[in-house]
């Protein structure tokens, strides 16, 4: 399964009583959906995976499949050691996910061909296509990259290091492999606020991202994305200036806040997504309100562009 285009990464949201909320996940869903990304990739980083018990895992792939409805593909986060994301992946499988996205393993440092094991270890758990996050403890170098072409089941690499040297490297040593799959072979921007990376990505072959913007302000994620797509120097630079950069600045304030910011930007566009799990920490009053004036401020920077 490879995907081309804007990809959305839902939260999920919990009521006061700190249960799951199926019925606001639903609505998030269709509001995503209805801004046209490739790909819905429920219960990964943005999700708070980490934070779902095992049943709750199954319900949130589950009203995702229902709600996509075949309108595009479900790809489910699963995570821990090889075991555990194994049984994870099963039931994404049963629930009628399209795809799987391998978060790196908890706390456990290896070598790129320890992690290479690790990968054939879950793929061996399921049929179901594997895109393989590469950031923290989960670090790849060109040979275990090519290695991951003799997994079948392995479709692509997600980059959340944003060493652009170091992928570039894997994409040509893919590329150049000679290998049946390699012209298949998917590659995925999956920085935080992967905006600020994307032209870099595209310069070395890694076009398609992941936007967590999409999940508050997708007016402003799709316009970037159509800007970007359209080479328009003068939109993607704009709305860098006038939304990205204070954006990050913001979420460079907490640790944690590229999940707690976007959840407070949900909640200020009307989506009651409720709070963030332990150990992240909602987003302060103040930093709310700082987020208010950057999304306002963003939007009429786009008013004044024709993207």
């Amino acid at each position: 399964m490879r995907l081309q285009g804007l990809l959305s990464f839902p939260l999920t949201p919990f009521s006061t009583d700190d249960k799951v909320d199926l019925a606001v996940f639903a609505d998030h869903l269709e509001q995503q959906i209805a801004a046209g990304p490739a790909g819905l990739f429920v219960a990964c980083g943005t999700g708070e995976f980490t934070a779902l018990s095992a049943d709750e895992y199954r319900d949130v792939v589950a009203t995702a499949v229902r709600v996509a409805d075949g309108r595009l593909p479900v790809v489910a986060g699963c995570g821990g050691g090889p075991r555990m994301a194994g049984e994870f992946a099963a039931t994404a499988a049963e629930c009628g996910a399209d795809g799987l996205l391998l978060l790196p393993p908890y706390l456990i440092s290896s070598t790129p061909a320890g992690l290479l094991e690790h990968i054939r270890c879950v793929a061996a758990a399921t049929a179901l296509p594997i895109t393989v996050y590469q950031r923290a403890n989960a670090v790849l170098d060109e040979a275990a990259a090519v290695g991951l072409l003799d997994i079948p089941t392995v479709t692509g690499i997600k980059d959340g290091r944003g060493d652009v040297d170091a992928m570039l490297r894997l994409v040509t040593a893919i590329r150049t492999s000679g290998h049946p799959r390699a012209a298949e072979f998917g590659f995925l921007n999956g920085l935080p606020t992967a905006e600020l990376s994307v032209q870099a990505y595209e310069a070395i072959g890694v076009a398609c991202y992941s936007s967590a913007v999409l999940c508050f302000a997708p007016d402003i994620a799709t316009a970037f994305h159509r800007a970007v797509r359209a080479g328009n120097k003068e939109a993607v630079q704009t709305l860098l200036a006038e939304f990205y950069l204070p954006f990050v600045a913001l979420r460079d304030a907490a640790p944690g806040y590229a999940v707690s910011l976007v959840k407070a930007g949900a909640r200020l566009s009307g989506l009651a997504v409720g709070h963030v799990r332990p150990p992240l920490v909602d987003a302060s009053p103040e930093h709310e309100l700082h987020l208010a004036g950057i999304i306002a401020r963003g939007r009429a920077a786009l008013a004044a562009l024709e993207v």
